[in-house]
């Protein structure tokens, strides 16, 4: 399973949380958010990553120009799109960096809306689940209704996000099957600010589950 850690700000947590097991890092390129980072931030929190860890820019309704400019200059291996984007737009990202990954991430408030899921499964390699804020794009603390998500299986992988903890993802893998986890502040002492304690938990959760299943 991917474990994706999201809103890194600091070089050395980002080499501390890939060695504890994380499988991608998410960087936030949305300048209004307390977890944004610049350019030069995430090259400097990348350089000493291995090859094999991933390491998403989180953009939210900006331009594709934007997007691969900051994808190329920070040397990132993926693009989640977190605001509004369209499938065609998404489409349009994808032409533009078609050696990228490409995650559309979903703010889920109904069945209805989980629906619009399918929509971008052609256009995108990943999806995101999370949780709806009408204020806030991501970060909030907030859970999905997982027993919504219990059926979902839609043609292409999928991170669960929203609210998730050491204390909190065994009750949430029971009842859904998602390719990967998401977490942000369930990890954090303070928004961008990671508590290495609280990621080492996650990791003894995940082995726990893994475990258990086995």
């Amino acid at each position: 399973m991917r474990v994706k850690i999201c809103g890194i700000t600091q070089p050395q947590q980002s080499i501390a949380i890939a060695s504890l097991g994380a499988t991608a890092l998410g960087f936030i390129c949305v300048p209004t958010s307390s977890r944004y980072v610049t350019t030069s931030q995430i090259r400097a929190a990348v350089a000493e990553l291995s090859d094999n860890i991933d390491t998403i820019g989180v953009f939210a309704n900006a331009s594709i120009s934007e997007i691969s400019q900051i994808v190329v200059d920070a040397g990132l291996t993926g693009v989640q799109l977190h605001g509004d984007e369209s499938p065609d737009f998404c489409s349009q990202v994808r032409q533009a960096l078609p050696n990228v990954e490409i995650i559309k991430a979903l703010r889920v408030r109904s069945l209805e809306h989980l629906d619009t899921a399918v929509d971008y499964t052609k256009y995108v390699d990943t999806l995101l689940l999370d949780a709806y804020h009408p204020q806030q794009l991501g970060g909030t603390g907030k859970t999905l209704d997982w027993a919504m998500l219990e059926q979902f299986n839609p043609h292409c992988p999928w991170f669960l996000a929203g609210g998730l903890t050491a204390d909190n993802i065994g009750e949430a893998l029971s009842q859904v099957n998602p390719s990967g986890v998401d977490l942000s502040s369930g990890v954090e002492r303070a928004p961008g600010d990671k508590d290495l304690d609280k990621v080492t938990l996650l990791f003894q959760s995940l082995k726990n589950i893994e475990l258990s299943r086995s």
